[in-house]
């Protein structure tokens, strides 16, 4: 937990400067595929993704470290082999974990906003699943633990197996000659990334291509049909946390609307977008039938809101940055803490993303966040700590939430025209 909140305080701001750099140099080569609310939206489902797996609000069902101890045939001491053999393991469980993600209907609520976003960009990266609290498919580890690879060695290997997967989110690398045919590559992901029919369901790959060879999934970038990016039933909305239960509250909805008794049990387990027939009948959902001419999702901002919605959300980094630096300590003062803090995090973004959504009820989310931060420091007495630097802090905050609840009140009774 705590090691992995020091990581991220290096691979934050990592991210946010490659993302605007991005933005910038789209802008510069006159081909800018990053729009701002889209953008925002991105960063903030990576702000919950890496607040939950911080935080450890998860749980598995056979862990890794059982495997190896019941398992292990052998043990690996090499230090490269060793490596070698995690990554690999590594690298093949997550081919099929995401594949499973994509063709099933129950797990594609936990790949769902990863894929949410309309464009393909390095943000849309940090789109991260917060809806996955039973870890059920360590068993595709087991390669590794078979080796006897120790657990810390997939716990180093790991982070860094998912930050690789960052760089190829993106339009502004072309196809990269014999590379194509060992790495997962820009031009690869974004076939895996595209609803067009040619290309839907490909490329599950994660760093090494060969899998998607390996197991029939493979499709190769054609200059003549270009990708388009989405979901096919579009999310429609700029609140990650939303997106992220989107999908499963279609299904439990699915489930009890159908008169078949047989589709409320096989509706979980069928292929992704399956519905009971009655109910797509009675309750139709859209969906994109013709990729190429469809609106993408977009919402009006003022020069003031976007202003708004960037401070809000760098705010919101600091917030986790100061929980991610200082969490061994917070867990000292009270092991409850960081799960409140948790908490406050989760509002923020619910509350500035719902008013990007022109939702002109934001303000009252937003006024919840703020009244459970003034609540917290009143409790504590401070913010988590944070009067051993200056008392002048939790004064600091307290303008804060005044004035955001205020901001926001305007910005969504005044400014917005309602949805």
């Amino acid at each position: 937990m705590e090691t992995y909140g020091k990581i991220l305080l290096i691979a934050m701001p990592a991210f946010l400067v490659l993302v605007l750099i991005e933005k910038w140099y789209g802008w510069q080569k006159g081909k800018d595929t990053v729009r701002n609310l889209d953008m925002i939206s991105s960063l903030s489902s990576g702000i919950t993704n890496v607040t939950k797996d911080v935080l450890g609000i998860s749980i598995g069902i056979i862990s890794y470290s059982w495997m190896v101890e019941h398992l292990a045939i052998t043990h690996v001491t090499s230090g490269f082999l060793t490596y070698l053999i995690c990554f690999l393991a590594l690298d093949l469980s997550g081919y099929w974990v995401h594949r499973i993600a994509h063709e099933y209907n129950f797990f594609w609520n936990s790949h769902i906003v990863h894929h949410s976003s309309e464009e393909y960009n390095l943000a849309c990266a940090l789109r991260q699943s917060i809806s996955v609290f039973i870890r059920l498919f360590t068993f595709f580890l087991l390669p590794a633990a078979v080796l006897g690879v120790p657990e810390k060695v997939i716990a180093v290997t790991a982070p860094l197996h998912l930050f690789a997967q960052f760089w190829y989110h993106t339009r502004h690398i072309n196809k990269m000659g014999f590379l194509e045919k060992i790495i997962v590559t820009p031009s690869h992901h974004r076939v895996h990334h595209a609803i067009n029919p040619e290309y839907l369901d490909k490329n599950y790959s994660q760093i090494l291509i060969i899998w998607d060879k390996l197991f029939g999934t493979f499709q190769e970038e054609k200059a003549d049909i270009p990708p388009v990016y989405g979901i096919t039933r579009p999310v429609q909305t700029w609140n990650p946390i939303k997106i992220n239960f989107q999908h499963l509250w279609l299904l439990f909805k699915d489930a009890w609307r159908t008169s078949n008794l047989n589709d409320k049990f096989r509706i979980w387990m069928m292929p992704t977008g399956w519905r009971p027939a009655d109910v797509a009948e009675k309750y139709p959902v859209y969906k994109i039938n013709d990729v190429y001419h469809f609106e993408k999702y977009d919402t009006p901002a003022s020069k003031p809101q976007l202003i708004w919605y960037w401070i809000q959300i760098l705010l919101t980094l600091f917030f986790i940055s100061y929980l991610f630096g200082n969490i061994a300590y917070i867990n000292s003062l009270n092991p409850f803490y960081i799960y409140i803090y948790g908490i406050f995090v989760f509002l923020s973004v619910y509350a500035y993303t719902d008013l990007m959504d022109r939702n002109k009820n934001a303000w009252i989310w937003e006024t919840i966040k703020n009244l459970f931060g003034a609540a917290i420091i009143l409790y504590i007495g401070d913010w988590f700590g944070s009067s051993k630097w200056s008392l002048g802090i939790n004064y600091v905050l307290f303008g804060y939430f005044v004035a955001a609840t205020l901001i926001t009140y305007y910005l969504s009774r005044k400014e917005l025209v309602t949805n």
